[in-house]
Order: C-alpha cells, then structure tokens, then sequence
C-alpha cells in the first residue's frame, strides 16, 4: 500500500454546469477563480496553494471550503503526514459552463481573468469587437469559436499554461 490514500474517485468531469445559486455565490470572489484555474491541471493542498498564489494559508482554506460546498472542487486524495492528515484538492470539472450568466459571477470571472492578465508575462491578447452578423452567421461563428477551443488539445507536462476566455453575446442595443 502507498503513503496516498485515495478518499474519492480522481476522475475530473469534461465540463461541470454552473447553475445552482451556491454556485454562483461560489464564483462571486476572485480568490476562488484562482484557486479554481490553479486547480485545474493538479490536484494540490492548501499549502501548496498558499505559496502558489501568495495567500495565507487560512484564506485558501475557507475559500476552499465554500468552493467544496457549492460542488465545483473535491477531495481527491489524502495523506497521512507527521500524525495529521493532508488533503489534496482538484476541480471537479476541466472546463466550466455557465447556464445563464449572472451579474455577480460573470463580474468575479472577470476580475480574475484581469488579475491573471496583471501576472502575464509577454503580450496577452484582450479583444473586444461588436460585429453586424445575421443569426446563421452568429450560430457559425459561436460554433467555431467553441470546436476552436474544444479541438485545441493540451500539451503534456511542463508546457507554459495559457488561460482562454470566450464570450459571445447580443449586444443589446435598442
């Protein structure tokens, strides 16, 4: 038997729908989306998310804790450490979809896509275009975008991570 004992199943959900209040609510700090986009690859223990993110360690727990309640992160793993227990977390879902946006989570998403463009190292790219596009040519276009980023396989190992974000709304002028 090995030091690792697995609590829960491992396996991490393609896509994991947002659409519960709890969840929502969950979204709303840009703590938790770091925790969520830093857990999206490893699995890994408060610790080792304190360092990562430069955060005490109490922080990260809280927001951990609340991330586990509204079901976007888990357990996957433990282990026995110095007579205590280490638990590692992972999230639940590779990717997120949210059902029907909300003020509040699309606003605390945004925060934490801006704090991670702060950090970029080099030229990230932010782009914002309203185009004129008849609803087959908008239909096409969100369809591309989507098997555009579905298609786009990750590299394996220590590979750089590189964060994307789409969106693609009506504008709702008059």
């Amino acid at each position: 038997m090995t030091e690792h004992e697995p609590e829960h199943d491992t396996g991490v959900e393609d896509v994991l729908e947002i659409s519960a209040p709890g969840q929502f609510a969950a979204l709303a700090h840009p703590l938790r989306q770091r925790l969520l986009f830093a857990l999206t690859h490893q699995a890994a223990t408060i610790s080792q998310l304190a360092v990562r993110l430069g955060v005490a360690k109490g922080s990260v727990g809280h927001h951990l804790k609340v991330l586990r309640e509204a079901g976007l992160v888990r357990i996957v793993e433990t282990r026995r450490v110095r007579g205590g227990t280490e638990q590692y977390y992972r999230r639940v879902g590779r990717r997120l979809r949210v059902a029907e946006p909300q003020a509040a989570g699309t606003a605390a998403l945004l925060g934490a896509v801006a704090q991670e463009l702060d950090r970029a190292p080099g030229d990230p790219l932010l782009t914002l275009r309203h185009l004129r596009l008849s609803p087959e040519r908008a239909q096409r276009l969100r369809d591309t975008l989507a098997e555009l980023i579905d298609e786009m396989e990750e590299d394996a190992g220590d590979e750089r991570v590189h964060g994307v974000l789409a969106v693609m709304y009506e504008h709702p002028e008059a």
